[in-house]
């Protein structure tokens, strides 16, 4: 019987490998044609645009790669996913309360997402929740809907305090959250010389722990927050000074990233026990904000691993508002507006970073031994000989071989017996018979663990242009993993493994784990490089944190940043574009003058010509080199 060829690699098997259709829906699909498409349009009217043709038209402008893209539809998607799903609980409840969403600022600080977040969410009336002097001084700058909320957390100077209470007093919602007891003097103080009532709100740390990477942001353990004794001294205080009903809100916060429901569930519903008896002794109370925790789905898996999240937003808005909504019937106290600060949620499909492969180290993809020289070591013409021998029947002894021979080789360069070329074509023949042995087990019913491992200690290295530090500093700090995955020739089936390696000098500059459905991978499929072709390979769900967390480590700096949207007549348009960092930029960050060191060069030029080492001609040359070099882009530029 003849046996049915394989059927032919095609952009859907593309689409299953990378798991697209799990963390990427509904922003994200591949086409019939292999590219990866981000849905420009909305619910009403789907708008598909290939990522790799917009990174062509970007070039075709001087905009060069690694670039992050942002994609405003999918921020106002996602206000508008989370503060609707919220509205259909609270209807569907028969909740008596609303739901007024701040997004906080320290998630994503540029400038351009608070813009935007204030622009989309006004329909919504959705704020901004502050941490710091700098980042309330942002929100007042941008946030003016006087029906929206401004949540002040963090600690406060009284610089910090002044500003909220003069917003205030200009009629915007802005709400000072007591994080210790000793705040509490110093609001009222300056309330009093400015002349306005202070409207208040006290942090709660709950004894429910948080879950995921988090775990420590909640419970007895976590650094933020009053415990029960602490609120207790603010509530009496406040009544001494007949201050009470300025106490309006109650607020905790169990971590970021929360992957599991059941957590949500203890944490809302401890909170408003305490918020239902902060109404018993009097205050004033109808706000309870429940801080942060949404997750994002990174891995698609749909479960309570630290990457993804085993409920979806419309269950979260529904768990929230049935719990608090039971506590507070049962003790006959008014449904409170409810407040969430959901950062990650909000931004994180926003932005995708996409950075082009420089160049690709691995192991040789023809199976030939090189031709070898005569008179050479034995260990080497034994080693070159067993790529011949190989069989499935003796794969273990044929490693067991060339491993021995390898480090025979080895052992005598080490005492000068091998010349360097010698110890080159021995390692040459040593990654041929591991390519050979790995390709012999893909058609091995049980692969013995031995062989197992070969595949995946040897991923080839993609050099990409980029920081890791830089750009996904989460992925290097605390191992999140990103969807990552080529933005096209999605209809060819990946032969290579690989791991990324980016353009600083630290061992720690790589990317060598990958979401699979066992958890993570420590290779990513990946296309061989085509001449004169750019590979791009794109990291998704990078909104949230690592554009501001990111350093400048080895001095590269920000990616050049591109707003992408579509017209009223569906035309692709590129707006809000930012040039990434020059090298000067990033030099005078860490205190140099660029002025200064143009004037120092410019003299060592200058005696070079005294010297007779260079002609006038060739310093005019040199000095423009050096001049183009300070405004160049910090990456590696075409």
């Amino acid at each position: 019987m003849t046996q049915a060829s394989p059927s032919p690699w095609t952009a859907a098997d593309s689409a299953e490998l990378y798991d697209l259709p799990r963390w990427g829906a509904p922003y994200y699909r591949v086409s019939d044609c292999g590219e990866v498409e981000v849905n420009l349009g909305d619910e009403r009217q789907a708008s598909w645009h290939k990522m790799g043709e917009m990174m062509g038209e970007l070039e075709e402008r001087g905009i060069e790669a690694p670039v992050m893209l942002r994609f405003g539809n999918i921020l106002e998607h996602r206000l508008r996913l989370l503060n609707e799903s919220f509205r259909k609980a609270i209807q569907s409840a028969g909740y008596q309360g609303e739901f007024k969403g701040v997004f906080p600022i320290k998630v994503n600080q540029q400038q351009q997402v608070i813009e935007q977040i204030c622009e989309y969410g006004k329909q919504f009336h959705h704020g901004l929740e502050a941490g710091s002097k700098p980042e309330l001084i942002a929100a007042l700058s941008y946030m003016h809907d006087p029906e929206a909320w401004i949540v002040c957390n963090g600690y406060k100077d009284q610089e910090f305090i002044d500003l909220a209470l003069y917003a205030v007093q200009m009629g915007l919602q802005v709400m000072l959250v007591v994080e210790t007891v000793g705040e509490v003097p110093l609001i009222l103080e300056r309330a009093e010389v400015i002349g306005v009532k202070p409207r208040l709100g006290v942090r709660m740390k709950l004894s429910t722990p948080g879950s995921g990477k988090w775990v420590n942001s909640g419970g007895d353990n976590s650094v933020f927050g009053l415990n029960a004794e602490q609120v207790i001294q603010v509530v009496d205080f406040l009544k001494e000074k007949d201050m009470l009903s300025c106490l309006e809100l109650l607020h905790y916060h169990l971590g970021s990233q929360i992957p599991n429901i059941r957590t949500i569930r203890t944490g809302v519903s401890e909170a408003t026990r305490v918020y239902v008896d902060l109404v018993r002794e009097g205050a004033k109370m109808g706000y309870l904000d429940m801080g942060g925790g949404l997750a994002v789905d990174y891995d698609g898996s749909q479960s309570n691993t630290t990457s993804s999240r085993n409920y979806a937003v419309e269950e979260y808005c529904a768990d929230v508002v049935e719990s608090v909504m039971e506590i507070c019937d049962k003790s006959n106290v008014p449904h409170p507006t409810l407040i969430t600060e959901s950062g990650r949620a909000t931004v994180a499909h926003y932005g995708v970073l996409v950075f082009n492969i420089l160049e690709v180290s691995g192991a040789p993809t023809k199976l030939e031994i090189p031709e070898l020289p005569e008179n050479i070591p034995n260990e080497l013409k034994y080693l070159s000989e067993i790529p011949q021998q190989i069989k499935a029947i003796n794969l273990q002894e044929c490693l067991n071989d060339a491993v021995y021979y390898r480090d025979e080789i080895r052992n005598r360069f080490a005492l000068g017996l091998v010349s360097l070329r010698e110890r080159s074509l021995a390692e040459r023949c040593f990654a041929v018979i591991l390519r050979k042995i790995e390709k012999a087990t893909k058609d091995m019913e049980r692969i013995p663990d031995s062989l197992e491992e070969i595949s995946a200690a040897r991923p080839d290295i993609y050099y990409g242009n980029f920081s890791l530090f830089q750009s996904l500093p989460d992925n290097w700090a605390i191992d999140q993993l990103f969807p990552i995955m080529p933005i096209h020739r999605l209809d060819e089936q990946p032969l290579h493994e690989g791991i990324f390696a980016d353009i600083t000098c630290d061992c720690d500059g790589k990317i060598d784990h990958f979401i699979d459905d066992s958890g993570s991978k420590n290779a990513l499929p990946l296309h061989g490089l085509n001449e004169n072709e750019t590979y791009n390979i794109g990291v998704f769900l990078v909104g949230a944190y690592q554009e501001t967390l990111g350093d400048l480590h080895n001095l590269f700096g920000d990616t050049n940043v591109v707003s992408v949207e579509i017209d009223e007549e569906g035309h692709r348009v590129y707006g809000h574009e930012v040039q990434g960092d020059t090298v000067s930029d990033v030099l005078s960050y860490v205190e140099y003058d660029p002025k200064e060191m143009t004037v120092n060069f410019r003299r060592l030029a200058e005696r070079a010509v005294r010297h007779k080492r260079i002609s006038a001609p060739q310093r005019k040359v040199i000095m423009q080199a050096f001049t183009e070099g300070m405004q160049g882009y910090t990456y590696f530029e075409n």
